[in-house]
């Protein structure tokens, strides 16, 4: 581990929060630390921290956003247990956009393999590989790695910061430090003498760090265990800050009217809009238009009054020549073949063929708060409040789109309501930013329309899957498969920085060339289309995509195998790995699993593995008078380490509404260029009266620790439409199933 440096300094600021009298403690396992956040005075020295030790007590600057997925409850317990506080006792902020807040799991993602196959070496490497996000900015949120990245990064953190206040102790005590013992933020003396951890600190300051071993689970206080949220007050008493929240002196609000067509303007008259009562500037974005107003309605209105000319599409103006386009990717060579296990191109003698294609739409994130920013540029700094999931990318795209140095960019990184992958972009930052800059030192509060978000989205990939597969005594003996759909990828890359990613793109196939199945003949192709509809990551992003498609075709493999489908996989999974079939055999033993329902009920499975999680989930439908209703759902998965369980429990929960939302309701269309769906009307989702009742098992039989927040989303709907064939004995391949099912709205 690299020396760790000292804090010398008595008042030193990081972000805008002032730590008086404080020592900062962190870890990296580098052998170059990265550019220090803090700003130190000149002279002195400042180590990357997490941890912050002041009379005010412990503070975690935690680097991952929260979006309601608990992150900053669980990195602060992992904290609070090697630093014996109790959770309550641990303030939290944001960390400053800063390289040395780097995602160290993020990276290991692009690694080959499928992932349930990875050795301890090759966890080993990709460990290794985590500090190459350092030198991308990689300060993101996403890829349900925050608990991956933290896991020891942050026990390290509170392991150091624990024994040197102990140290700073023993030397004013004149003990040996293995004599002290901490408890509730105290240093105790065997005499009963204790001294506050914020007492100690500016004497630890002076200190080298003191590397420490890591408690073992055994001794955990915390982890382990459900603690309570500690954003919960917060949103609960309309407290918390989001996005939307800002209010600063003299702002003024302003909104956006962008080409519907993702193209360019030919014209436009503001006439009318300049005209109206508080009303102060339109702006001219080149390919939309801005107002600024005293408020946000007046923004809105006004932009509606303006007279626009757009451009054409740079894409096929209809959905159906869009998805054409997407088909034709498979005339194309395939760009990845990431599994070609025995010859899939063969069907084997005396094997029953089957054969089928699957379709799913293009889909919005949908956030419950639309996009917004909030900036405040001086002319030579601009300063940018939103939640977002990428700090380091919006700097450096604000300061592009202004002038500026990035060092000259602050971001405030607010509570985010939703994210999903798309506060991970930058636009609404960047917009936000440009608009900014014509009102110089006046905060502008920029608030899209919902019109305008759903509109302006970057969205999950349409997909075709084509399967071919054939079963003989009941086993599976072939599948072979094709998966046509947009690199969310390569565009999400070369709008991050500035090149997109080459290669075989793993992405458009995960969650199907991965999936943990012993089938003998084997092949999974993904084909690139070529087409300018802005896609991006979408919450479990291929595996949400090919969850439905695989899965589901394993259903019906099944069926023509003339097994039960659970116990059709669940016999694959135990030939290929043990904890996939353990997720099976809990989720049949929780659910009452026979394989049979009665008139009136369906009930369907399905399985996924995605960011080292597998999930396997039943589905309960039942018919209530012609009318379909989602009526339970039982789900099993397995994280190897579970930190906090009510916390993954509240996540496999929500995902699965999430994937059920798209399943039942989701789908953007597109007519003359324009995405058809507006506002919620046209793109529903699963309501608390149409949610079905939950159970969750949570495992722990994996050796490493993987995430949580994306990984219950993509078997939710083969489960579904796997249930809604046992109810009907009508097979649907194409979302979303509204339009084939009469479902409870």
């Amino acid at each position: 581990m690299a020396s760790l440096g000292k804090i010398a300094r008595r008042t030193f600021l990081i972000g805008s929060a002032a730590i008086v009298g404080g020592v900062a403690f962190g870890a990296y396992y580098l052998s170059r630390p990265a550019p220090n956040p803090l700003r130190p005075a000149e002279g002195e020295a400042a180590l990357n921290p997490f941890v912050l030790i002041d009379q005010q007590g412990v503070t975690l600057f935690a680097p991952r956003a929260e979006m309601g997925q608990g992150v900053r409850t669980t990195w602060a317990a992992l904290i609070a247990e090697e630093l014996d506080v109790d959770l309550d006792a641990v303030r939290i902020l944001h960390g400053p956009a800063a390289t040395a807040y780097y995602n160290s799991a993020l990276i290991g993602e692009v690694l080959p393999g499928k992932g349930y196959d990875k050795s301890d070496f090759m966890h080993g490497v990709a460990e290794t590989l985590g500090v190459i996000g350092k030198v991308m900015g990689m300060q993101v949120t996403g890829g349900s790695t925050s608990m991956i990245d933290g896991f020891e990064r942050m026990r390290t953190a509170g392991a150091s910061a624990r024994e040197t206040l102990k140290e700073a102790a023993a030397q004013r005590l004149g003990l040996d430090r293995q004599a002290l013992k901490t408890a509730n933020g105290r240093v105790i003396a065997p005499d009963g003498t204790e001294i506050a951890y914020g007492d100690l600190a500016e004497a630890a300051a002076a200190l080298d760090p003191i590397r420490a071993e890591l408690r073992p689970a055994t001794e955990w206080r915390l982890l382990g265990t459900s603690q309570p949220r500690v954003d919960m007050v917060g949103k609960t008493t309309g407290t918390a800050q989001f996005g939307i929240d800002v209010r600063l002196d003299g702002m003024k609000f302003a909104s956006v009217r962008m080409s519907p067509r993702h193209g360019g303007m030919k014209r436009f008259d503001a006439t009318e809009a300049r005209a109206m009562p508080g009303v102060e500037q339109v702006i001219d974005l080149g390919t939309g238009v801005a107002v600024i107003a005293n408020n946000s309605w007046i923004a809105m209105q006004a932009l509606e009054a303006i007279d626009v000319d757009w451009d054409e599409a740079p894409y096929p103006p209809e959905t159906d020549q869009i998805l054409a386009g997407i088909a034709a990717a498979f005339d194309t060579e395939p760009n990845s073949t990431m599994r070609d296990d025995g010859d899939a191109a063969t069907i084997p003698t005396g094997a029953t063929e089957i054969s089928a294609e699957y379709r799913v739409p293009y889909l919005a994130h949908a956030t419950m708060e639309p996009m917004n920013a909030t900036a405040l540029y001086s002319g030579t700094r601009l300063d940018i409040w939103c939640g977002n999931q990428a700090p380091i990318f919006v700097a450096r795209h604000c300061a592009d789109a202004v002038g500026l140095e990035a060092g000259a960019v602050e971001v405030h990184t607010t509570y985010l309501g939703g994210g999903f992958g798309r506060r991970g972009e930058v636009d609404f930052a960047v917009l936000a930013a440009r608009i900014a800059r014509e009102m110089p030192d006046t905060p502008i509060q920029v608030t899209w329309s919902r019109e305008e978000d759903m509109q302006h989205d970057f969205y999950r990939p349409a997909a075709i899957g084509r399967f071919r597969g054939a079963v003989k005594d009941g086993k599976a003996v072939l599948l072979d498969g094709g998966i046509a759909a947009q690199s969310c990828t390569q565009q999400a890359m070369g709008r991050w920085l500035g090149a997109p990613a080459a290669g075989p793109d793993k992405t458009t196939v995960d969650g199907a060339f991965n999936a943990p199945y012993a089938i003998p003949n084997f092949r999974i192709r993904g084909y690139l289309a070529e087409l300018a509809v802005p896609v991006g990551f979408w919450r479990s992003v291929g595996a949400s995509v090919n969850g439905f498609l695989l899965d589901s075709f394993v259903d019906e493999m099944a069926h023509a195998a003339g097994r039960d489908p659970l116990d059709f996989r669940l016999q694959m999974a135990r030939a290929e790995w043990e904890p996939a079939a353990a997720c099976l055999e809990t989720v049949r033993d929780m659910s009452g699993w026979t394989g049979k329902t009665p008139d009136g009920v369906g009930r369907g499975v399905g399985f996924t593995y995605s960011f080292g999680t597998p999930v396997a989930q039943v589905i309960e439908v039942v018919d209530e008078d012609g009318t379909i209703r989602i009526n339970k759902a039982w789900i099993a998965c397995d994280l190897g380490i579970v930190l906090d369980r009510g916390i993954v429990e509240a996540q496999m929960i929500g995902g699965m509404n999430y994937g059920l939302s798209a399943a039942c309701y989701g789908e953007i269309t597109f007519s003359d260029g324009a995405v058809e769906q507006l506002n919620f009307p046209d793109y529903d989702a699963i309501r608390m009266h149409t949610a079905p009742a939950t159970e969750v098992a949570i495992l722990e039989n994996k050796p490493h620790i993987s995430g949580a927040g994306e990984p219950g989303t993509p078997p939710s709907m083969p489960a579904l439409g796997n249930a809604l064939f046992d109810l009907t004995g009508t097979r649907v391949r194409d979302l979303p199933f509204s339009k084939h099912f009469d479902l409870l709205v």
